[in-house]
């Protein structure tokens, strides 16, 4: 059986983000995001800023006595893509998780899953 390396990496550098907003989507609507609302969060994103990640993942948090698993949505924005005055930075942030929040309870209204 022949290992393809290609497939796992290992980053010498950490990038750094000028903003990461995380949404706990699983907490609020009980589910994973679709491809589809995640789309609908990108559209709404580009309309404050013209590049942006959106990262879905199944997150786990393992210790020797404790097992956590949540669903989140991380949005980051690359620092350079950022407003250079605190202020305006400061009101991307706002904008930004804003936009999340709305989403995120957009999603569950449309859809959420009992405990």
């Amino acid at each position: 059986m022949s290992t393809d390396t290609s497939v796992v990496f290992v980053a010498q550098e950490r990038l750094t983000p000028g903003v990461v907003v995380f949404v706990n989507f699983e907490l609020v609507t009980g589910r994973e995001a679709t491809l589809a609302e995640i789309d609908r969060l990108a559209e709404t994103l580009l309309e404050t800023l013209d590049h942006i990640s959106i990262v879905s993942q199944i997150r786990h948090e393992i210790g020797t006595h404790t097992e956590v698993r949540v669903h989140q949505v991380v949005i980051e924005v690359d620092a350079a893509r950022l407003p250079a005055e605190a202020a305006a930075c400061a009101e991307v942030e706002r904008r930004l998780a804003e936009i999340a929040e709305a989403w995120v309870r957009d999603c569950a209204a449309d859809r959420a899953v009992a405990p």
